[in-house]
């Protein structure tokens, strides 16, 4: 919208029907989500590219947002706390930049240890600056019952302050999809978290299992059902875990979702969702949950 694309705007609006979308808007929208993953969703920033086309300028609103809330750690009531909540806000990039995106405290620091530092990573979970996702053990209800408390991920409330914060260069926009698949598609997954969290109202979990290893990014709960999530930064959709998660917990599982750069369109229950219209995930579940 702020690119004057009011009329990519309410094509998807307006969609109603689940297939393939057109070259002529579908190629366009992937540029723009790229200068969405450039700039994220802060105002100051959208606005410096979408009016005055400065990259630079974005850099340096950025930078400016990430100082303002690293002097903000430095107002927790308890001043030990101030150099944990650094060092956890500072690690996030190298937690997201592994295969496995599991939290590990000895990332944030050598030897650290989580009764050290879970009260400064609950402050920064409570200033909603990044969000903590649980690894759930099952396709059950609630949610909540089936959580694993000892491994979750955590992903920033903004991809362009993730972007930012990680040091890549916006030079990866003009690089064909390099910008979705920097350091393992970890913008990819923060950027569909972010839209996810928007439409659902219970807070998203993963699924994994060690032996031998799978892993689904998200499952959501929408009503109640229970829905795998694969978030692919590319348009390279083989994967083997939602198939995994299909087979473990069989009628439970109505609709498997992908995120990718594949066209809009759903084959038999697992529904492709270009990234772009993320935002329109849940009105396209309940499209594809309705003709299953």
């Amino acid at each position: 919208m702020a690119n004057d694309g009011e009329r990519f705007a309410d094509y998807l609006e307006r969609l109603d029907v689940i297939e393939p979308i057109p070259d002529a808007i579908f190629k366009p929208l992937c540029e723009q989500l790229k200068m969405y993953y450039v700039t994220g969703g802060m105002p100051e920033a959208v606005l410096m590219l979408a009016e005055a086309g400065d990259v630079n300028g974005v850099q340096s609103v950025l930078q400016d947002i990430i100082s303002a809330y690293e002097r903000d750690f430095a107002k927790h009531p308890d001043t030990k706390e101030f150099p944990k909540i650094s060092m956890i806000w500072h690690s996030i990039p190298s937690q997201l930049a592994r295969e496995n995106k599991k939290f590990l405290y000895k990332v944030v620091k050598e030897g650290a240890r989580a009764r050290e530092y879970k009260d400064a990573l609950q402050w920064l979970v409570d200033a909603r600056l990044i969000y903590k996702i649980y690894r759930s053990s099952a396709a059950g209800l609630p949610m909540s019952a089936y959580d694993d408390l000892s491994a979750f991920k955590i992903y920033l409330s903004d991809v362009g302050i993730l972007r930012r914060l990680a040091q890549l260069a916006p030079t990866a926009f003009g690089e064909g999809n390099r910008l979705f698949t920097e350091f393992k598609g970890a913008l990819t997954e923060n950027y569909v978290l972010q839209t996810l969290m928007t439409q659902f109202e219970v807070m998203p979990r993963y699924w994994s299992q060690n032996n031998p290893p799978y892993e689904v990014d998200f499952i959501i709960q929408r009503e109640n059902d229970i829905l795998p999530v694969e978030v692919k930064a590319d348009t390279n959709i083989t994967g083997k875990s939602l198939k995994k998660f299909k087979e473990l917990f069989g009628d439970k599982v109505k609709l498997r979702v992908r995120f990718s750069l594949e066209n809009l369109k759903l084959d038999n229950d697992v529904l492709n969702i270009p990234l772009f219209m993320a935002d329109q995930a849940d009105r396209l579940i309940g499209m594809a949950m309705n003709s299953i």
